[in-house]
């Protein structure tokens, strides 16, 4: 295997001559000749790897790429990296719009934001009557008014399904199906591609994807619908499924050393004393969340977060006149534990009787006709 530098990609001309900002130098095919891809024509990227097999390399070599030829005016990057380690050296640099998140805690949170992000900027484009960023941009230039390219970098994605796996895969394929247009793009890497992990809705949201060596053959038909990547050969090793291609390219990935991340990262701190645009939205608290473990924690927390569910399923169990565990799994499409807290709610708020024994439902204490002051939860 030979090395590829990324700064032998970046320099020649199929490069030179691409348009586009968010052009990537992702490697050379089997026949030396460079291949790039424009991720704005992606529009999101989708990679995976076993360890070792070149994943976090590629994934530097494409954020080092995008700084090269974007200044904060044009771009502004939100990374999550759980490992706390292949990201966070880029902490600092002016393109961030906060500090990389490393907290498991706070990442659905950061997922919460940019969809709340996409949807203002649909609404500013209905204002002027654009379609999408570039004739925003193109409208806006007289007023002086900019918007940048916001690009999402997660580094492992296996560790935020362990989390939270409904949350992280509502908030990515909403963000996946909608946020083209508004100049909002997600890189993901996983070095986990199974089928609980790369679902299938994520999958069909992600037409590119990257994959590198991987164990077995099963998890190479997950993330390309075909086998081949497990006989890759590993560090840099590639196949590259382009979005407007029905077979994967072989690639060797670029390589970017340490020495020249770093000296990259140093000069766009040094330039931090340059104007950089700060959105009105993004603020590093509104990545905070409240951590999705607390089970356990006091009632009153617990109640506090049931509120969104709670006038619901008062509700319903005064329409139905009875009260079970089940009714509220069917009736609000939820599960089984978050169904018996509701039940236990409702039980110390006094709206429904204690158990009744063996599987009888309980008694609503609630009379049919009370519709304003009893199906108010006491605060």
């Amino acid at each position: 295997i030979s090395l590829v530098s990324l700064r032998s990609v970046m320099g020649t001309e199929v490069f030179q001559k691409m348009p586009s900002k968010l052009k990537l130098a992702l490697g050379q095919n089997v026949s030396g000749q460079p291949v790039v891809a424009d991720l704005a024509t992606m529009p999101h990227l989708l990679i995976a790897g076993a360890t070792g097999s070149g994943k976090s390399v590629c994934i530097n070599s494409i954020v080092t790429c995008l700084l090269c030829n974007n200044t904060p005016d044009d771009l502004r990057l939100i990374m999550v990296d759980p490992k706390r380690v292949e990201l966070t050296n880029f902490n600092g640099i002016p393109h961030l719009m906060a500090p990389v998140v490393v907290d498991l805690e706070r990442v659905v949170g950061t997922l919460r934001w940019v969809v709340r992000e996409m949807d203002q900027r649909y609404r500013k484009f209905a204002s002027v009557g654009a379609r999408n960023i570039e004739d925003y941009n193109q409208r806006m230039a007289a007023e002086g008014e900019h918007m940048p390219c916001i690009v999402v970098v997660i580094d492992e994605l296996a560790d935020l399904m362990m989390l939270a796996p409904d949350e992280v895969e509502r908030a990515v394929c909403r963000i996946a199906q909608m946020s083209r247009a508004t100049g909002i793009h997600l890189i993901i890497a996983t070095q986990r591609p199974s089928v609980d992990v790369v679902t299938g809705l994520i999958k069909a949201n992600f037409p590119a994807r990257i994959s590198f060596a991987v164990t077995s053959q099963v998890d190479s038909r997950v993330i390309l619908d075909m086998g081949g990547a497990e006989r890759l050969l590993g560090r840099g090793d590639m196949l590259y499924m382009a979005s407007d291609r029905a077979s994967p390219m072989r690639l060797q990935g670029c390589f970017v050393s340490d020495r020249e991340l770093n000296r990259l990262v140093r000069y766009w701190k040094g330039a931090r004393t340059a104007e950089v645009p700060d959105l009105e939205s993004a603020r590093p608290e509104d990545f905070v969340q409240r951590p999705l473990w607390e089970e356990m924690r006091e009632k009153a927390t617990r109640a506090h977060r049931e509120d969104d569910l709670l006038e619901r399923a008062i509700e319903v169990v005064r329409q139905a006149n009875r009260a079970s565990i089940s009714l509220l799994q069917r009736k609000l499409r939820i599960g089984y534990s978050r169904a018996a807290r509701l039940i236990d709610l409702l039980e110390e708020k006094g709206y429904v009787g204690p158990p009744q024994g063996g599987s009888r439902a309980r008694e609503v204490l609630l009379p049919p006709e009370d519709e304003a002051g009893a199906t108010r939860p006491h605060r």
